[in-house]
């Protein structure tokens, strides 16, 4: 094993006269026994040398083994560690980066910003979440921690910390309720689509008829819309992010084709009648002024020629509609909207998903259609959109096994 122990407080070799080995300069100063020599470990002192002994045996393994982490680098405080290191390799989309940035700003760094790394123990994590959870519903408390948990896996990579302390089996984190997505009866829809200005009534009709999201169907230009093959490509989205507009791609940043009805087909051709297409000029991929511009011609587009910013669009266009299709109660003079989240533009799209499953289509081809990228998401969160799950196999069962008898006898019912 490569290494040695060197007592920097008496001379290895004998003093040729006396034959006694002479104390050193350093003696009574500092710690008396340094270990070195080891490939890629910086050196290490101790007092005592049954220390130096416990840190040579282990060091020089875990180093033969690729596997050695200086404890010394865990010592950086997370804070520090998070912003000299672990900041400059968050990607993704620049709304993503912005909801990151976030949770360690605000829920983060002030309860842990100050320990060091490889003190961020499972007793101080239990401490951290019982907090997070008065704090924060169980959901983004997941979020935090996720984020949490990947600042201390690339810690690893970096050979600053040995293992994950979010993985400890103590350290629990908070149970989500089950969140089933809720669709409107159609009835509710229909007199959505009927009571929305004019102008933005194509908005309804393509989220609840196509499934898209309210970014996809501001981002929707005439050139995706394919009359003669009954498609619509989703190529692009509107975002807003700190005031400012951008295209980007869709979420998770793959384009996909959807089907297009008869019936939303007809009302996109008589859209473009009404309201031709506006181009309109935006960055790409951020809302950064030195961003690459692109223009698209539009489909819906503000009474200037503006792409739709969704906060305006929610506040001024969809929650009046909520109103006078009875959904939401009437503004009070003075006073915000009551309206839920789950009366959001998004509950289009569940709609869409409802309709689709219950008609008896595949989860494979929704999940194509909404742009999942496994039939497992859209299975965890349409399946109750199923009413007949089961019932095909019953009857499969049934038809293997021929007639069921018209009673059963009392031996069997009494078992």
């Amino acid at each position: 094993m490569a290494g040695y122990i060197e007592d920097r407080w008496i001379n290895k070799k004998k003093d040729p006269t006396s034959g006694k080995r002479e104390r050193t300069a350093r003696y009574g100063k500092g710690s008396r026994y340094r270990v070195a020599g080891i490939p890629g470990v910086r050196n290490m002192s101790f007092d005592t040398l049954e220390d130096a002994k416990a840190w040579l045996r282990r060091a020089g393994t875990d180093s033969e083994r690729g596997e050695f982490v200086d404890p010394r680098d865990g010592s950086i405080a997370l804070a520090d560690y998070v912003t000299r290191f672990w900041k400059e390799g968050v990607r993704g989309a620049p709304g993503t980066i912005k909801r990151v940035d976030e949770r360690v700003r605000l829920h983060i760094l002030p309860h842990l910003g100050t320990v060091g790394l490889r003190d961020v123990s499972a007793t101080v994590l239990r401490s951290y979440i019982a907090t997070l959870e008065g704090e924060c519903a169980p959901r983004y408390a997941r979020q935090i921690l996720t984020t949490l948990s990947n600042i201390f896996e690339t810690a690893i990579d970096d050979k600053r910390l040995v293992r994950n302390p979010m993985r400890a089996k103590s350290v629990r984190w908070p149970k989500v309720p089950e969140d089933q997505r809720e669709a409107w009866p159609l009835e509710t829809a229909q007199r959505m689509r009927d009571a929305i200005k004019a102008r933005y009534r194509i908005a309804v009709v393509v989220a609840l008829g196509c499934g898209l999201r309210q970014g996809e169907v501001f981002g929707l230009s005439p050139e995706d819309v394919d009359f003669e093959r009954g498609i619509i490509r989703v190529r692009r989205q509107v975002q807003l992010l700190n005031g400012r507009l951008y295209f980007t791609l869709p979420k998770g940043g793959k384009t996909r084709i959807v089907d297009m009805p008869g019936s939303v087909a007809a009302e996109l051709a008589a859209h473009f009648l009404q309201h031709p297409a506006v181009e309109v000029e935006l960055p790409w991929g951020g809302p950064e002024p030195d961003r690459e511009k692109q223009t698209f011609p539009l489909v819906l587009t503000t009474t200037y020629g503006n792409a739709l910013r969704a906060n305006i669009f929610n506040d001024e266009v969809w929650k009046p509609a909520l109103a006078a299709a009875g959904v939401i109660p009437m503004r009070e003079k003075g006073k915000r909207w009551k309206a839920s989240r789950k009366d959001g533009f998004h509950v289009l799209r569940h709609t869409f998903a409802s309709v689709i499953l219950e008609a008896g289509e595949s989860v494979v081809t929704l999940a194509r259609w909404l742009g999942h990228s496994s039939p497992t998401i859209t299975l965890d969160h349409y399946a109750h959109f199923m009413p007949e799950a089961g019932g095909k196999g019953r009857a499969a069962v049934d038809a293997l096994l021929g007639v069921v008898p018209e009673y059963i006898p009392e031996d069997f019912a009494s078992a």
